[in-house]
């Protein structure tokens, strides 16, 4: 509730704190601005977010004004890239614990833990078990740092009220033998329990939120690992309002992307070949909404399952190959092994490679240039996070294809110009402008599931919202200055599917979605404080006396 020294004098007396503030009144825009000073002082990102997560434990309000008044500024400190360093430096910047903390030792109370958490309108849970943090590997407890943002996210972008949000760490312990040895780590010290444990861990978790908050609560699973992530999918999709933001908020962007992508080659998704490098929870989810973007245009799912080639760390995924995955498997097609990828794209000639593996400069100068012979515009999507996993740079892609690619990233980068003048804005395939869209919709409709058609209609809204203008520029996706209205609409076309399609389990439905929604935004205004003091007649209020 602390506004600082916007407190009125009025407040400040009758909340029992004058005289604990100095003597001055000053409003949110005086505060915003003395903020913006001092942010502006931080010599480098890590400082910068700090102070920022600093901020919001002492004024939330305040917090999110600052995040409102330049997304596209903040977004890169309070999530990728920066939250990357952030969470490998958890232990040392860790102030004040966000979120609840939840240990395989806890099985049995987990229940009565939830108890603990102070809020009683949660509408969004965003859990990891930090053992797949972005590209970085088992951060152990310090994954805190991703659902934290996540949820911040939720409100800068979407307006969803950060009471109603809960970050959760599953802390099952690490296999990270830096952290196990690191004196500032803050998790469990033993290896990552497995198995039966873990599954029931998992199990009672669910269960124990949807009971406390409603089946219509939604449960965002971030960064598990591969193993894990599937299969959980697969187990809770049907049974709780849950996603995985890795398998499906990655496919929806990434999708969305490739659609505005369509309209400058002025094809159709079944006309193309597309290339993973990756086939994990990112790539898979991809290639799921790339396929039922092709069934919508006419295909069979096997036809389109042929257009869709994965390469893993062991080479192109073919037929025969051991060691598959099931969901490898679906992705095999009848070709000789090929280990290197600069092979494959020589041999399958894809129309775009999408890059999913967090490896580094993947995709080489010749590999880049040989989708520039191939294709006369070649898509080049390099969505690893955070920057120093990226396959490439928007530079590079621009560069080496001489104008003529495609491109979209996973973590922002600089406007590029080229030798003959032209400039290009390279497209941040970011999940905000999926997952928080989503959730709003989701949660304003009360869904108690959520199918992959809610994510392919998410990438076809977005995609939609892409002007003329922003792909001569070189964007796939709207500006990140207009992303709050850019949930608005994705969050309102959900709800039309909601209610189209009868899932939706909010009556009466709402006339105008939009307006809806709206009127469940978070707002950075201060709260009045003072006690509402008036007066009754005179006559009704004098004091009735006596004589002794």
């Amino acid at each position: 509730m602390s506004t600082g020294v916007a407190f009125s004098l009025e407040e400040r007396l009758q909340l029992g704190i004058h005289g604990l503030l100095p003597p001055c009144f000053i409003s949110q825009d005086l505060q915003l601005l003395r903020e913006l000073k001092n942010y502006d002082m931080k010599k480098d990102d890590l400082d910068r977010y700090v102070f920022l997560m600093g901020l919001q434990d002492r004024n939330e309000k305040l917090f999110y004004r600052v995040l409102m008044s330049d997304i596209e500024k903040f977004m890169p400190i309070i999530y990728t890239p920066t939250v990357g360093l952030a969470c490998q430096q958890y232990g040392l910047i860790f102030r004040r614990p966000r979120g609840l903390f939840i240990t395989i030792h806890d099985r049995g109370h987990i229940a009565s833990i939830l108890q603990n958490w102070p809020e009683k309108d949660i509408r969004a849970v965003c859990v990891t078990d930090g053992e797949r943090i972005l590209g970085l590997g088992d951060l152990g407890c310090h994954g805190m740092g991703i659902p934290v943002g996540k949820l911040a996210l939720y409100t800068t972008c979407g307006g969803m009220p950060p009471q109603q949000c809960l970050p959760v760490m599953l802390d099952v312990g690490t296999d990270n033998e830096t952290l196990l040895k690191d004196p500032l780590y803050i998790g469990l010290r033993h290896k990552r329990v497995r198995g039966q444990a873990y599954d029931d861990l998992l199990d009672e978790f669910m269960k124990a939120v949807s009971d406390r908050y409603g089946m219509d609560c939604l449960i965002q699973f971030e960064d598990f690992a591969n193993i894990n992530a599937f299969r959980l999918l697969s187990k809770y999709r049907n049974k709780y309002c849950t996603f995985n933001d890795d398998i499906q908020g990655t496919a929806a962007v990434a999708v969305a992307g490739l659609l505005a992508a369509l309209r400058i080659t002025k094809t159709k998704m079944c006309d193309h070949t597309i290339l993973f490098q990756g086939a994990g929870e990112a790539a898979m989810g991809i290639a799921e909404l790339i396929s039922m973007t092709m069934e919508k245009e006419g295909l069979t799912k096997d036809e389109s399952l042929k257009k869709i080639w994965m390469v893993d760390s062991k080479g192109l995924i073919v037929k025969g190959r051991d060691h598959l995955t099931c969901e490898k498997q679906r992705f095999a097609h009848e070709h000789p092994q090929r280990k290197k990828l600069e092979d494959v794209v020589q041999e399958l000639k894809p129309t775009a490679i999408i890059g999913v593996a967090a490896v580094a400069g993947a995709f080489s100068e010749q590999i880049i240039r040989d989708m520039a012979s191939i294709n006369e515009r070649p898509i080049i999507f390099a969505l690893s996070n955070p920057t120093s996993k990226a396959e490439c740079t928007a530079e590079q892609c621009y560069k080496f294809t001489e104008g003529r690619g495609i491109f979209a990233s996973g973590s922002p980068f600089d406007p590029v110009t080229l030798p003959d003048g032209r400039t290009f804005y390279p497209g941040q395939g970011n999940n905000a402008y999926i997952f928080p869209g989503v959730g709003l919709g989701v949660t304003a409709c009360g869904l108690r599931h959520i199918s992959e058609e809610i994510f392919h209609t998410a990438a076809e809204s977005l995609s939609h919202l892409v002007t003329e203008k922003d792909l001569s520029e070189g964007r796939l996706y709207p500006p990140l200055s207009s992303i709050r209205d850019v949930s608005l609409k994705l969050a309102a076309r959900i709800m039309e599917y909601a209610y189209e399609h009868r899932i939706a389990t909010l009556f009466p439905e709402p006339l105008d979605k939009e307006a809806y929604v709206l009127s469940l935004s978070f707002s950075t205004d201060y709260d009045q404080f003072t006690v509402d003091s008036y007066h009754w007649p005179a006559n009704s209020m004098a004091v009735q006396t006596c004589k002794l």
